[in-house]
């Protein structure tokens, strides 16, 4: 749970991912995207697709099919009672579905480098 308002939660992880090696390649607003979408109401929720390119690299090289979990989705969502919660992704548990243990150990390292971005929040 972050302590800051939505929007400089956002600039948070933004910026903790950049200094973990990550930098954002998506960002999906899902709140003005189902307004107007579907004109309805939805808390506020974006989606950041997190690239760090070395690991992005690796893992490609080792799994062509690693392209299917790219980039990493850190999600910042306000939920009801108004608290900004962060959540990513467990790179080692999506990529499970492929049998590639290589590709499972690069996945281990990512979970590793999130998982520190997350408790820096």
């Amino acid at each position: 749970m972050s302590k800051r308002s939505f929007e400089d939660t956002i600039d948070q992880v933004t910026d903790v991912l950049k200094a973990s090696g990550f930098g954002i390649l998506t960002d999906i607003d899902i709140k003005t995207t189902l307004k107007t979408k579907l004109d309805v109401e939805f808390p506020k929720y974006r989606i950041l697709g997190a690239c760090n390119p070395p690991f992005a690299y690796a893992a490609l090289q080792t799994e062509a099919l690693a392209g299917l979990f790219l980039p990493c989705s850190v999600v910042v969502r306000e939920r009801e009672d108004q608290q900004v919660e962060v959540s990513a992704i467990d790179p080692a548990a999506a990529m499970q579905s492929v049998d590639n243990p290589d590709l499972q150990a690069l996945a281990l390292k990512i979970r590793e480098k999130l998982t520190t971005v997350i408790q820096q929040i």
